[in-house]
């Protein structure tokens, strides 16, 4: 027999047959009874459990009644005799429990608890929910019981969601919480599940929205804070959806010795914004700012120097601050105007380490970021001072003599374990290195191969040669080099050819990559002889030189550049066509691992291979550009156009015209090299670059537009200009379907970038039909895949775009949480256009709700950080007509007018006819406050036929049309708005410098 209470009580016989039961005092009964099968129930709960607190008179006569007549249709069932037993102290089912289903389901929750695997977890408990019909003990009177189990079953439920989250099915469990929370609006693990399902679908801003929700109902109806869980949950979705605070250090691989100068230095940081450590090579700077670094408890960043020459673009890259959204159609900012913004409200500590080299670049960034980042402080390391006012000079010199000795016996003992020192031949070795940290750690790693007493004797005859050596250079200089001319004298021949040539690697090397530039036998086995000597570190599968190593090596003259170029520009040219498809991921990592190394090649051959230079700069222009880091391009665009001069090299048209597009400063005109080039572009975002270009002209865009290959990247990247180029033409239709066609390529090769750009415009299209659900689902996916692809600015722009179409779909929590998302990453990274995007969303917010005095606030606000010519119009034509509908509220119809027209004047300008039709609304909003009813209404019209389509949900838009139809009547609204529609978009435009459409009072 099998037996059934969580639901409709059931019993069935053994061939399955369903028993019937009677009415529901018998199914009463054998519930009870079933819950406690195999044990004995006394008659006093069984009554309780029937009749609640007040039985009525003859309770226990009818009890027995009860069972007899259970165990009669129980028989007539199928079931053997004696399965309901009497026995002095009550009734027992005589079953086991495992035939009951409510057993059955509190067994395989108790596997699923403790189980830890989600996959096995996740079984067990969608089996465990699967026995629930319905209610327990449905229609029963048994509240507590009842209630126990309904408990257990949301339990479960709670879990199994758990379970699923682990395996990261966020998008499928966000409907169902949605529900849950709903029935149990004061759970406050439901809660928290919800924000993680919405945060994991890249739903942030709703997860947001979820934690305030729950938080005031809390408070309102049981008068609580949010739990320790919840409250967990809000803080991971924060940190997540703002980028995390800065404290990017390097973690020492060895103990710190205390040496004086970190006294010093923490009394220096304490007083002062900027400090610099200075010293020779060797003298432990590094070390000594990681130290004090490390103590820091605010934010931090460690901005490694040593091997490149483009200081600002080195800091924004160990900020995490990209030079700019990688969808956006913003110019290259300049990067230290990036920087200076996105540093001027954080309180952060910038370590600026190995500054000697690019020491005037460096002293005009700190001087830049301390005058307009008030909270910002500087820690540099140099060999010399960077000459500022207000530096604090830190100078680290020899360790002192305990110090020092501590330090080689520290680091002896983590080369040969258990080794016993003589403390007079320690001494001698640290004296004889002057105290310095790198000579001594590297004087130690050679107890792996010679006693102590060997290493003091061969430094003593080494240093006594030095000593007859450049008298004019710095003794701690020629003491370093001593001790690196002494490691690499201890070298077989191979093994020193092999690190001279290793030298050339400015950022290091996988081994196939030493092997093929390096061209020595056996590159793997040298290498491990150089690793044990400590000339080579090895990490993760790379091998690299300390730069004072490196510096050595490369000075004993037989490095290879060119093979080093060579290799460089094969990696360059392979990656290339795969960053445009699935793999693009790994291939954007496989790449940024060879960024110094790429750089280096690309400032050799420009000076002495500019062909090889030109074709560097193709193979990596999309690199830079997913990576946010367009603005690296110009300097070696410049030197390699100042190399190769006024004409292409044959065969090279189409790279000299990539430099072309990304020089800063060059009277070649692009034109005539385009006329020489043949399809199809070997480089398909050639068009791209051009269209973000200030230099270019609208003929070299049809050139190049015509150019574009037949592959499935370039035809879904030409649809994508079709459908920009139609949507400012105002033909819609015609748009959505270059729009869809682009997204359909851009899927079949996985292309995240270009999934991302043309689910962005389909959305838009969606939000202006009033079709909200299509409008979040495409938004949703696009900012998912600007955050994979790691397009953090992308993803606070498409926030903001998001939070637009939530507006007009009237969800204002919603937008007003993704405003907010948007403005504190834009914040962050410094990028200004979006954070005025953020903050025009907010005074739409604000307008909207009749708070015209923080609207204005807002709008003023975000116009003052949307002053570039360039990249700032299609912002500016927003923020401008929102401007004016605030003005038009308070009743200041001249300057209402003045702020859609410059809006309008704006559109024009960038060829933008959507915003031009939004210019126009905000005009005819002007006039219907005017009475001006019919010119109104035409008005309307204009921008419907400016637009190519009307936009669904436009709360100014609609209240307008009210006003006018209300006063004028249908007839003469439709008519007067049918002449506008009808009217050709070029005309319309024409006529708005005409006494017709003068606004003026």
């Amino acid at each position: 027999m099998q037996f059934a209470i969580l639901g409709p009580v059931e019993a069935h016989g053994p061939d399955g047959t369903p028993v019937a039961l009677g009415g529901p005092q018998l199914r009463g009964l054998l519930a009870l009874l079933a819950l406690d099968a195999g044990r004995v129930v006394s008659a006093e709960r069984l009554i309780d459990g029937l009749h609640g607190e007040n039985p009525p008179e003859g309770a226990a006569e009818a009890l027995q009644s009860q069972v007899s007549r259970l165990r009669r249709r129980l028989r007539d069932g199928g079931a053997p005799d004696g399965l309901v037993e009497f026995t002095p102290a009550g009734y027992r089912l005589a079953v086991d429990p495992q035939d009951v289903d409510v057993h059955r389901f509190e067994r395989l929750t108790a596997q699923a608890r403790e189980t830890a695997d989600p996959t096995t977890k996740l079984a067990l408990l969608g089996d465990a929910l699967a026995l629930w019909r319905g209610p327990a003990l449905d229609g029963l009177a048994d509240p507590p019981r009842a209630a126990r189990l309904a408990e257990l079953r949301v339990t479960a439920t709670e879990d199994r969601i758990e379970a699923a989250l682990a395996l990261g099915h966020h998008e499928r469990l966000v409907a169902e919480l949605r529900e849950l929370t709903r029935e149990h609006p004061l759970r406050e693990r439901l809660a928290a599940q919800l924000m993680r399902a919405l945060h994991g679908g890249g739903r942030s801003a709703e997860a947001l929205a979820v934690f305030a929700e729950t938080r005031e109902r809390l408070a309102d109806e049981l008068g609580a804070d949010p739990s320790p869980d919840l409250a967990d949950a809000h803080v991971a979705v924060l940190r997540a959806a703002a980028p995390a605070p800065a404290r990017r250090v390097p973690v020492p691989l060895s103990g710190f010795v205390e040496r004086a100068e970190r006294d010093r230095l923490g009394t220096a940081l304490r007083a002062a914004r900027l400090v610099t450590l200075t010293g020779p090579g060797g003298a432990g700077k590094t070390r000594l700012a990681v130290e004090a670094a490390s103590g820091e408890s605010g934010e931090v960043c460690f901005a490694e120097l040593a091997t490149t020459t483009e200081v600002p673009q080195a800091v924004l890259a160990a900020l995490g601050l990209r030079e700019q959204g990688v969808l956006s159609s913003a110019a290259a900012a300049d990067p230290a105007d990036r920087l200076a913004a996105g540093l001027a409200d954080r309180p952060l500590l910038l370590v600026l380490d190995n500054c000697e080299h690019v020491v005037a670049e460096a002293a005009r960034l700190v001087r830049r970021l301390l005058g307009d980042c008030p909270g910002l402080r500087i820690l540099a390391t140099s060999r010399e001072a960077l000459g500022l006012t207000g530096e604090t000079l830190v100078p680290v010199g020899a360790l002192a003599a305990d110090a020092a000795e501590r330090l080689f016996t520290d680091r002896a003992a983590a080369v040969v374990p258990g080794v016993v020192l003589d403390p007079a031949t320690v001494s001698r070795i640290c004296a004889a290195l002057d105290g310095l940290p790198l000579a001594i750690e590297l004087a130690a790693a050679r107890l792996r191969s010679m006693a102590a007493e060997d290493v003091a004797a061969r430094l003593d005859d080494r240093f006594r040669l030095l000593s007859r050596g450049e008298r004019t250079a710095e003794p701690r200089h020629r003491t370093l080099r001593g001790v690196v001319e002494w490691s690499w004298d201890l070298l077989d021949p191979d093994e020193q050819r092999l690190a001279g040539r290793f030298a050339v690697f400015a950022g290091g090397a996988r081994l196939d990559a030493v092997e093929r530039v390096c061209g020595v036998p056996d590159a793997g086995g040298l290498l491990s002889g150089l690793v044990e000597k400590s000339l080579v570190e090895h990490t993760s599968g790379r091998y690299r030189m300390l730069e004072t190593i490196r510096a050595f090596c490369a000075g004993q003259g037989t490095a290879d550049p060119a093979a080093h170029a060579k290799y460089f520009l094969d990696l360059a040219r392979a990656a290339e066509p795969e960053l445009r498809g699935a793999d693009q991921l790994t291939v954007l990592a496989r790449l940024t691992a060879e960024h110094a190394d790429l750089h280096a090649a690309l400032r050799w051959s420009a000076a002495e291979a500019p062909e090889v230079a030109l074709r560097l700069v193709a193979a990596l222009t999309w690199y830079w550009w997913l990576r946010g880091l367009r603005s690296e391009a110009g300097p070696f665009a410049d030197a390699v156009l100042a190399a190769v001069g006024p004409e292409p090299p044959p065969g090279l048209e189409e790279e000299y015209v990539v430099c072309l597009i990304h020089a800063s400063d060059t009277e070649v005109g692009i034109e005539p090299t385009l006329r020489t080039l043949e399809g199809p572009l070997r480089y398909p975002y050639l068009f791209l670059l051009w269209a973000f270009s200030p230099r270019t002209k609208a003929k070299e865009g049809e050139r190049l537009a015509a150019l574009i290959g037949p592959d499935t990247w370039s035809r879904a990247f030409a649809r994508i200009g079709d459908g920009l180029g139609a949507q400012y033409r105002g033909r819609i239709d015609e748009a959505e379907a270059h729009f869809s066609a682009s997204l359909q390529g851009f899927r079949e090769l996985g292309d995240r970038w270009g999934q991302a750009s043309a689910l962005e415009k389909l959305a838009e299209f969606a939000d202006w039909h009033g079709d909200h659900a299509r409008f979040r689902e495409l938004m949703d996916e696009s900012v998912r895949l600007a955050g994979e692809l790691g397009a953090g600015e992308d993803a606070a722009d498409l926030l903001c775009r998001r939070a637009d179409g939530m507006l007009r779909a009237g969800d204002t929590a919603a937008a007003q949480a993704d405003y907010e998302a948007a403005a504190e990453t834009a914040r962050a990274v410094g990028t200004t256009l979006t954070l005025a995007r953020a903050r025009g969303g907010l005074g739409e917010i604000a307008r909207h709700a009749g708070d015209l005095a923080a609207a204005r606030r807002w709008y003023a606000s975000a116009v003052g950080l949307a002053v570039d010519p360039v990249t700032g119009g299609e912002t500016r034509i927003g923020l401008y007509t929102g401007f004016g509908w605030t003005a038009a509220a308070e009743g200041h119809l001249d300057e209402a007018t003045e702020l859609h027209q410059e809006a309008l004047a704006t559109a024009l300008e960038h060829a933008n006819l959507p915003g031009a039709a939004q210019a126009v609304e905000g005009l005819a909003g002007v006039l219907a406050a005017r009475a001006e009813d019919e010119r109104a209404a035409f008005l309307l019209g204009v921008a419907v036929g400016l637009r190519g389509a009307e936009v669904t949900g436009d709360a100014d838009v609609t209240a307008v049309i009210g006003a006018v139809r209300a006063r004028i009547g249908g007839d003469a609204y439709v008519k007067a708005f049918e002449q506008g529609r009808e009217m050709p978009p070029d005309q319309a435009l024409q006529d708005f410098g005409q006494p017709r459409f003068a606004l003026g009072s």
